[in-house]
């Protein structure tokens, strides 16, 4: 495996987590409105496209069930999981619309939406997003790169400003889990 640079991924990635680390008061900003939005009763929806539908489905198990200490279920959804639903709003409306005519559907003014996206310009992304919006539902973006154009819609992007999409989504990662250790306190 001569061309495998292992000394240049681990250099990535460090530098992925050293940018997570100048995020702490975004951090705590989206621990924060995470929970208000439990404390208030409302719901938390997070969405996302291949490995970040993974990651979507990744974070709303930590919260219904446990991260690492024992406390209630809290109420989060992936809208990635359900797939009646995908398809047949992918069928009708097109794949662009999956994930915000599900929370037309569901969604409530005050919920809370993680969208995650690695580029922040998934067209079905965004929509979610301008959804979001229209109904009153507060955004977090969990993006990469320079935040494409989630990155002006949502109330709060947590932008990981690397080059390579496994970078991006491996400092995702330790951002939900940094999300779960601040709710759990």
């Amino acid at each position: 495996m001569k061309d495998f640079d292992l000394k240049t991924a681990l250099a990535e990635h460090r530098a992925a987590v050293d940018a997570v680390a100048k995020m702490e008061p975004q951090l705590r900003q989206a621990a924060t409105m995470i929970r208000d939005a439990f404390a208030a009763g409302q719901r938390l929806f997070v969405c996302g496209n291949g490995g970040s539908a993974a990651d979507a489905q990744h974070f709303a198990a930590e919260l219904t069930g446990r991260f690492e200490k024992e406390r209630r279920g809290y109420p989060a959804a992936a809208l990635t999981t359900d797939t009646s639903a995908l398809t047949s709003i992918g069928n009708d409306y097109g794949f662009d619309h999956i994930f915000a005519r599900q929370l037309q559907a569901l969604a409530r003014g005050g919920d809370l939406l993680v969208a995650i996206s690695t580029s922040g310009n998934s067209p079905n992304i965004v929509k979610a997003v301008e959804q979001a919006r229209v109904l009153g539902v507060r955004t977090i973006g969990l993006l990469g790169r320079d935040g494409g154009a989630c990155a002006e819609r949502v109330d709060l992007a947590l932008t990981v400003n690397a080059a390579r999409t496994a970078r991006i989504q491996e400092a995702h990662v330790l951002i939900l889990h940094l999300l779960c250790e601040g709710l759990d306190a």
